[in-house]
């Protein structure tokens, strides 16, 4: 099986879940804490922004670097997925 066929079959694994507590369980399977915790600031930060906070608001408010602040709000203006799970 190649790279693109084991990122469907993860993507698959994801979307099948039955629960916010199956969800849980792989994730913490998977991934580290820290991790884990990234991700969860990642789409926190983006909520922030679709709420129309500033860069400055955002920063004081979570725990994100400025740079990864810039790839989330480049995300949240060009990309469809946090404006599609945060809608």
């Amino acid at each position: 099986m190649g790279k693109q066929e084991k990122i469907a079959q993860l993507y698959q694994i994801i979307a099948d879940l039955d629960s916010a507590e199956d969800c849980r369980m792989l994730f913490e399977d998977l991934c580290t804490h820290k991790e884990i915790e990234k991700m969860a600031e990642r789409i926190y930060a983006a909520k922030l922004l679709l709420e129309g906070k500033t860069y400055n608001q955002v920063i004081a408010e979570t725990d994100i670097s400025s740079a990864t602040l810039s790839r989330v709000s480049r995300c949240v203006q060009y990309g469809k997925g946090y404006r599609n799970v945060l809608k």
